[in-house]
């Protein structure tokens, strides 16, 4: 299994939409977002997808069964077919909130919080962790964890093969400052070859991701198609025979009539076209693509693609 991991600010339904072009088979993850806001919040906003995005999975943020059950049960409304807790996310903002890696230290929450979803919605109910936080970080404090959400009924565990320091290192010093420490989740799947594990962290090459595939169920990677969505595509190859476009152009060509439909509902361009601001990376024209993707005509609307294109085009014959 490979996934594209849940990522504040990117994994927007824009963003996953694109990827979705890219490969058929890839799990997608929504941004996290809280119980709470699903609560109280405008649901169409936060919850809503294109049913092209599936598989995909909502990230849920949140501590209190009850608000997690009413937030699982309007997900399942929405089409959704499977749920993920954060129990890994380090910032000071999601603590305060009493959620993300800090309830590492309470398992029988996140369990009695996977109960409640799993029988308010129906669906699978998955978490997605670290290997310890702060001093708590031995494999007995981990192995407690990984059991307790078992026998919840949690199916799949998503382990970031990095402990959390709660304080003192920044979320982005969180995801490169502590070691990875990849045997330790090799060694969950062995002591618990019932549930679905999958490795994530620091995997960067097509070669690594099928070398954690010898030992784990899955791989999950964030960052390294973030910052280039092209990667996706290249694992998608290498892994499921899948190579829809043969072309970064034909990628952006297939996806413009998505850019077209959305901004006749009033999306905004830029919002659109950040999913692919990165498309060229490692190309020698990558700075031209990104430099047309930031500086363009509002009024060029789907054109903006076109243009940006058409400068690729330039900048290679300028070569």
């Amino acid at each position: 299994m490979l996934a594209v991991a849940p990522m504040l600010d990117w994994t927007d339904r824009h963003a996953r939409f694109f990827l979705r072009l890219l490969s058929r088979r890839t799990v997608l993850y929504t941004e996290m977002v809280t119980a709470r806001a699903v609560f109280h919040g405008d649901t169409a906003q936060l919850l809503g997808f294109d049913p092209v995005e599936q598989p995909v999975v909502l990230q849920l943020g949140g501590a209190e069964p009850e608000i997690m059950a009413a937030a699982a049960a309007t997900a399942a409304a929405f089409g959704y077919r499977e749920l993920n807790i954060n129990v890994g996310c380090p910032s000071d903002r999601v603590q305060a909130g009493r959620f993300g890696a800090c309830l590492m230290a309470e398992p029988e929450t996140v369990a009695t919080c996977i109960r409640a979803m799993r029988a308010a919605s129906g669906l699978p109910v998955t978490v997605k962790t670290r290997l310890g936080i702060d001093d708590q970080d031995s494999w007995e404090f981990l192995y407690r964890f990984i059991a307790t959400v078992a026998d919840a009924g949690c199916p799949h565990v998503i382990l970031h093969a990095r402990k959390a320091w709660l304080s003192g290192l920044s979320p982005r010093e969180n995801r490169e400052v502590p070691p990875l420490q990849y045997e330790t989740v090799y060694r969950i799947k062995q002591a618990f070859p019932q549930l679905t594990i999958t490795l994530n962290g620091g995997v960067r090459t097509v070669a690594e991701t099928a070398a954690h595939l010898v030992a784990c169920d899955g791989v999950m990677i964030g960052r390294a198609i973030s910052e280039n969505p092209w990667f996706l595509a290249e694992l998608a190859d290498a892994l499921f025979d899948e190579r829809p476009f043969a072309t970064r152009a034909a990628a952006v060509t297939a996806y413009r009539p998505y850019v077209v439909r959305e901004l006749a509902a009033g999306m905004p361009l830029r919002a659109l076209l950040r999913p692919l601001m990165g498309l060229y990376q490692g190309q020698p024209h990558a700075r031209a693509w990104r430099r047309a993707l930031t500086v363009f005509d509002a009024a060029a609307g789907a054109g903006a693609l076109d243009d940006a294109l058409a400068c690729v085009d330039k900048d290679l014959q300028l070569k």
